[in-house]
Formats: structure tokens, sequence, C-alpha cells
């Protein structure tokens, strides 16, 4: 059984940073493509990155400039960095693990089939 377990996050001022961190378990970590997502209250679950088995990234274009998505692969952790916070980046963040086996990166909720339980980050202005 897939388990993914997020950490990091917390209150942070606007402008400030977090770094996300979701170690997987249950799977051969490296040859999946892995993402973050996050919901705020009242909306649906969106997109923010993605990075595939060979380190190919792909952001959502409210987060690109600002967020970077990394793995470590002898860790079974993926990250996310977030700086330059804003009030609109406030939400729970979910890890999740690609359906594919070598998949391509994919913005597409159905394309995940194993999702963390979320961490909550909270902007302050």
């Amino acid at each position: 059984q897939v388990q993914l377990v997020e950490s990091g996050g917390g209150l942070v001022q606007a402008g400030g940073s977090l770094k996300l961190s979701c170690a997987a378990s249950g799977r051969t970590f490296s040859t999946y493509p892995m993402g973050w997502f996050r919901q705020a209250p009242g909306k649906e679950r969106e997109f923010v990155a993605t990075i595939n088995w060979s380190d190919s990234t792909y952001y959502a274009d409210s987060v690109k400039g600002r967020f970077t998505i990394s793995r470590d692969n002898a860790k079974n952790t993926v990250y996310l960095q977030m700086n330059s916070l804003k009030s609109e980046d406030m939400a729970v963040y979910y890890c999740a693990a690609g359906r594919i086996k070598y998949g391509s990166s994919s913005r597409l909720i159905w394309d995940y089939d194993y999702w963390g339980q979320g961490t909550q980050v909270t902007v302050s202005s």
C-alpha cells in the first residue's frame, strides 16, 4: 500500500517562504511522477506542480517562478519550495503519486492515484 505523508506547512507572512516535504512508501518512488495540488476553502482542488521520473517539472502559471518542486529518490521524498508567498497561496497542500510508471508530468487530478492527508499553509498579510 502506498503511503504519502506531507509535512512543513504552517503560518508565514506574505513574502515569506516555506518548504513542504512528502515522504513516500510502498512503491518504487523514483519511477513515478509526483505532484503537488492545493485546495482553498470553498474552491476545487487545483494543480500546483509536478515532477516526473526524469526530473522534468511543470508548474501552474500562478506559482511559476516562485515555487520549485524537487525530489530525492534516495529518501523517497518530494519537496515543494515556496517563495514570495501571497495570500492567494493559502490552502491545504496535497502530495500525490502518479498512476503510471514512467508516466509523463500531468496537471490532471485523475492521473494521480494516491494522495497524502494534506498540510495547511496559512499566509498572513
